[in-house]
């Protein structure tokens, strides 16, 4: 085969062909288009002001940190100040001063739900002190693999029916539904399944729900997620969501944007969770409890 004009030795294997097109790419056509000069000037621009934006973001989510712990799973954890807190950045939360954690239902002790070894972190005795809440820090990384920074921590609408639907998103939900409800739990098996691409998750969760699945769609949801591209890893990890709009504008995972309120100074959202479960041997489960 003849392949250019400056170049017409003959190839008969492809890595000889791979080498002949690295040598002699000055010659040929790029088949995404003239990266010329000036188009790798505008792209290099153009990533310089995406990292700024991502740049930008970080500094305004991640607040300074009074303990920093370096979890196992290699998650950073800061201890923030309560009132510091990302939540506190939305307009209706925003000055706000501390606030008491809610009182629980009766019969639902505060401490005896809260095992000391539920994530990683918490490992070898690390915590973070009375007044702080802990926060996975949210790295460049995370944000990069998202695609977009607009879509970074949100739930993708498409993805989300009560019913199921022929899309490539699997299901099972059990549900009830006619009376009024204050509250709901739920104890989940944790378990660490392997997802077959980087953009895939998998997840168990309990999910409470005003309104139709139209535009007018209310949820708050708490379970565990494997998601690669949210955190970079396989680890099944505890998380929250919320929206208030069917997931077009509003809500997102745990503390990545403003609007939920931590109280809690033992666990992280979006930190792992260990021990998880097994076929034929162990088996461990989370307990989540929503109410009003």
């Amino acid at each position: 085969m003849s392949l250019g004009s400056s170049c017409s030795t003959i190839i008969a294997l492809s890595a000889w062909l791979l080498l002949f097109l690295l040598l002699c790419g000055d010659v040929l056509p790029v088949a995404n288009g003239d990266l010329g000069p000036k188009n790798r000037t505008l792209w290099a621009e153009q990533e310089v002001q995406k990292l700024k934006i991502i740049r930008a973001h970080l500094k305004r989510i991640t607040k300074p940190a009074i303990r920093t712990i370096q979890s196992s799973h290699g998650e950073i954890i800061d201890c923030v100040l309560f009132h510091h807190q990302p939540a506190f950045d939305h307009p209706l939360l925003k000055g706000n001063r501390p606030m008491d954690p809610p009182e629980r239902p009766k019969r639902h002790d505060q401490l005896g739900m809260v095992l000391e070894n539920f994530q990683p972190w918490r490992g070898s005795g690390r915590s973070c002190p009375e007044g702080t809440v802990p926060i996975r820090r949210t790295m460049e990384q995370d944000v990069l693999r998202a695609g977009s920074f607009r879509r970074f921590g949100k739930k993708m609408k498409k993805y989300f029916r009560r019913d199921t639907s022929n899309d490539g998103h699997e299901h099972a939900i059990g549900y009830v539904t006619g009376a009024q409800y204050y509250g709901a739990k739920a104890n989940i098996n944790v378990w660490a399944p392997q997802v077959a691409n980087p953009d895939e998750f998998s997840l168990s969760q309990i999910w409470v729900i005003s309104g139709s699945f139209g535009d007018d769609l209310n949820t708050i949801e708490a379970g565990w997620q494997v998601s690669p591209e949210l955190y970079g890893d396989n680890y099944p990890r505890f998380f929250t969501y919320w929206t208030n709009d069917a997931y077009q504008t509003s809500g997102c995972y745990n503390l990545l944007c403003s609007g939920f309120v931590q109280t809690d100074s033992r666990i992280a959202l979006g930190a792992a969770i260990s021990p998880t479960s097994s076929y034929n041997g162990g088996q461990f489960d989370i307990s989540l409890l929503i109410w009003k």
